[in-house]
């Protein structure tokens, strides 16, 4: 799971990285408004942990910004203020809950953790699509295991996590390989046709749809009788 960090207080939120990569959570953060608003556009989180008060752009408007967009991250509101207004408008605007600061480690981590059960927390739940089943960190079609690579298994979690959605080339590679890999955009391709050729048995391989110039999108008849 990917959470971003959007809070001008840099030691609060260097704090708040330590804690969830600490977890095992994948962290991405950023200082101001405007840079916030630019990474959850380019890039798919599983959840945004968002300070109100910030320089550039505020969080209210940040919010109302990526609802405009039908971006449906899961968000979590910090505020400093302890107000019925700011706490209203704020969910108002579209976050799913919020927290005040101070806050208690052990809580924001619980509040994660419920914002992300309904993006398949691996920890909570299976996850699947149709036939397609991931089961703590093993893939099923109609029952059957499937022999995956890391990154095959990690590349067929994220369509699930975000089916019948188009996906651009750039966001599968930095979700899977990372800003820092030294491998090319490109390998989003090979392993594409990688998994595509682990669903040829199941006669599933055309369920990964190519979006020609764009990306690619996990589309296919969910209503496939199991065996």
């Amino acid at each position: 799971m990917k959470i971003l960090i959007i809070d001008d207080e840099r030691m609060l939120a260097e704090g708040i990285a330590d804690l969830l990569r600490e977890e095992k959570y994948d962290v991405d953060a950023a200082y101001t408004g405007m840079d916030g608003l630019m990474l959850a556009e380019q890039n798919i989180y599983d959840a945004i942990i968002l300070d109100i008060m910030l320089p550039e752009m505020d969080g209210f408007s940040i919010v109302q910004s990526l609802r405009r967009q039908a971006i449906k991250t899961p968000i979590l509101l910090l505020t400093a203020k302890d107000s019925v207004t700011d706490r209203v408008k704020g969910l108002d605007a579209g976050a799913d809950d919020y927290l005040i600061k101070p806050f208690a480690g052990p809580e924001l981590l619980a509040r994660i953790r419920v914002l992300l059960r309904g993006k398949g927390d691996m920890a909570e739940a299976e996850i699947g699509y149709g036939p397609i089943k991931i089961i703590d960190h093993d893939a099923f079609i109609n029952g059957e295991k499937l022999n995956l690579t890391i990154k095959e298994f990690r590349l067929l979690e994220f369509f699930i996590l975000n089916r019948e959605q188009i996906l651009l080339r750039d966001q599968i590679f930095n979700r899977i390989w990372g800003f820092s890999s030294e491998a090319g955009v490109n390998v989003v391709d090979v392993y594409v046709h990688h998994l595509r050729k682990k669903l040829v048995p199941f006669q599933m391989d055309h369920w990964i749809v190519t979006v020609r110039g764009i990306g690619f999108m996990l589309k296919g008849e969910v209503n496939v009788p199991q065996n």
